[in-house]
């Protein structure tokens, strides 16, 4: 079974497993083919998060394939530069792109394809076209007059014939696909390993590395904060990282027990929210009731305040204390029958939170209109708040019983200036960081900032049982819960059914993207809910905005239940699409 957020990955996914394949050859197949068909959402030069399940080894896995600051990223540099927050375009807020050694170490690892095939349908595409998906066409017109005043290469790339792709034309990226044939040229070795760390070499130490080098260093181009900067990332950054694997973290929930990624990334915030919730009789207040609802977001509004005082690539994060008994049980005193609109961090082990000081959004870029704060922040959520689309993702289950739920990301195509020699735009994800000291997610040369990314892997009864995951920055560890939470407590509800229940979600905390807006009590809800509920939840005291009936979320899951595999994909957008045999 494969489902993904583009028909095209799903159908390549399902492709290899077709042809042999196992579950982590066709998730890196599928996932260089989202960097074609979706590079509005995700690009070679962004990043990617992987859970995984190993039948043969009986074990769950994080792959982190998210890169690091660069080694002259620090406060002082950037501040020094007159910039206040870390634009959300432009090189200066790049990474090390993590996507390329985190496929290929799970290829390396778990996979049996080799990474010519892998890559040949991503090849294929780029160089035959995919049909220009309607949120294409509509990203590359936003940022048509930025590419065409400041971003000249993006220009040349994404403007064919000097206009914006019409939704439903061809779209191709031929420089895209000669770096793809390059890097399968140079992948030579007498193994299938000793080829994928050839194929690595090229593009952290070879060819890639140093034209990614000569553009960051060498050139200066607008973003987002309206000036013109320059990069920071070097050949050495590249040359000197590596993707990792790593332990999850996990919580135990009515039988089930959910793994996600470390506090580098968001995902404990979905564990938190289990935490908090595990006080609660969901099942008794029934699915999607004003009861249901406003216990929900009440704990996601706790999960994520702790999210921001707490969170980063840091040894000293207390996730036990975070997660444990006592703490969550102090926690569920602060939850009452009235919506809260203050920001809530706790005190895990007696600790002091310590918040970072929030910038106005209205003295930055986004909100003076300046030209280089178009496409800034995550890639399709609005100036007004509004999640129009989101990143990518993709889960898959071979005929052994592996899973794989991944979500890339960054280096989508408006981030910033395509690399002309490669066809592609490095990421922004250091957009994350916070240009203060003392802060877990304070700016350091060589940690990862505090990504979003989330995909999900969740075992029943101590067995593997559920890959699901869904786009939507920091709305993937709401929606995803939603969806959790939905089959444990939504009567039965299969994958399906609760990908299509009505989702919701909170803008009460601080987004992550730049210029980290926040809308206290804020909550969004598809009007498919009953409107008695909505009634209610706004006498509580919540500020309800409605939004379309199909319109929030773009889940996926696979799973494994007995002898049964099981897809399914989201329906909003009539993108998503889920295979299987």
């Amino acid at each position: 079974m494969v489902a993904s957020t583009h028909w095209l990955a799903s159908a390549t996914g399902m492709s290899v497993l077709e042809g042999g394949g196992n579950a982590f050859d066709a998730a890196v197949a599928a996932g260089f083919v989202l960097q074609v068909a979706e590079p509005h959402l995700n690009g070679p030069a962004g990043e990617v998060p992987i859970l995984l399940w190993d039948e043969f080894a009986q074990k769950v896995s994080v792959v982190c394939g998210q890169g690091v600051a660069p080694g002259s990223a620090t406060i002082d540099h950037v501040t020094g530069l007159g910039v206040e927050v870390m634009p959300g375009t432009g090189l200066l807020a790049a990474t090390v792109p993590g996507a390329f050694g985190g496929w290929m170490l799970m290829l390396e690892r778990w996979g049996t394809w080799s990474v010519a095939a892998v890559l040949e349908p991503a090849i294929h595409y780029a160089e035959h076209g995919v049909p220009t998906l309607d949120r294409i066409s509509a990203t590359i017109e936003t940022v048509e007059q930025l590419f065409t005043d400041d971003w000249p290469t993006s220009a040349a790339t994404w403007l064919p014939g000097g206009k914006v792709p019409a939704p439903g034309s061809r779209l191709t990226n031929p420089v895209l696909a000669a770096t793809y044939r390059r890097i399968v040229a140079e992948a030579v070795g007498s193994t299938r390993e000793a080829q994928i760390a050839a194929a690595r070499d090229a593009w952290y130490r070879g060819f890639v590395a140093e034209a990614i080098a000569e553009f960051s260093t060498t050139t200066a181009w607008r973003d987002s904060s309206g000036e013109v900067h320059g990069g920071l990332l070097t050949g050495d950054d590249l040359a000197s990282w590596s993707a990792t694997v790593e332990e999850p973290l996990r919580f135990d929930y009515h039988g089930h027990t959910v793994c996600k990624t470390g506090p580098w990334g968001q995902g404990p915030a979905f564990l938190q929210q289990l935490a908090l919730l595990s006080g609660y009789d969901l099942t008794a207040m029934g699915h999607l009731s004003a009861d249901y609802i406003h216990t929900v977001i009440e704990c996601a509004k706790l999960a994520f305040a702790d999210r921001e005082a707490w969170y980063g690539d840091a040894a000293d994060v207390p996730m036990s204390d975070l997660l444990s008994d006592a703490y969550n049980a102090e926690r569920r005193g602060l939850v009452g029958t009235r919506a809260s609109f203050d920001l809530r961090p706790g005190s895990p082990g007696g600790g002091e939170p310590r918040l970072p000081d929030y910038p106005d959004p209205a003295r930055l870029a986004l909100a003076s209109g300046l030209p280089g704060a178009r496409g800034v922040g995550e890639p399709t959520v609005g100036s007004d708040g509004r999640v129009r689309g989101d990143t990518c993702h993709i889960d898959v289950v071979d005929r052994h019983g592996n899973m794989v739920s991944a979500t890339p990301s960054g280096g989508w195509l408006q981030s910033s200036p395509t690399i002309p020699s490669l066809g592609f735009s490095l990421g922004t994800r250091a957009q994350m960081f916070w240009l203060q000291d003392g802060l877990p997610n304070s700016l350091r040369p060589g940690i990862r900032p505090r990504t979003t990314l989330s995909p999900s892997l969740a075992l029943r009864d101590g067995k593997p049982w559920l890959a699901f995951g869904t786009p939507g920055g920091d709305q993937q560890d709401q929606w995803s819960v939603n969806f959790f939470l939905a089959l444990v407590h939504g009567g039965g509800l299969n994958l399906q059914e609760a990908i299509d229940a009505p989702m919701f979600h909170s803008e009460h905390f601080p987004s992550s993207f730049y210029p980290r807006r926040s809308r206290p009590g804020v909550m969004h809800i598809e009007n498919r809910i009953a409107a008695e509920v909505v009634a209610e939840l706004r006498h509580r005291g919540h500020e309800v905005e409605p939004r379309d009936p199909w319109s929030l979320g773009r889940l996926s899951a696979v799973s494994r239940d007995g002898e049964f595999l099981r897809a399914a994909a989201n329906p909003r957008g009539a993108q998503g699409y889920a295979a299987g045999r």
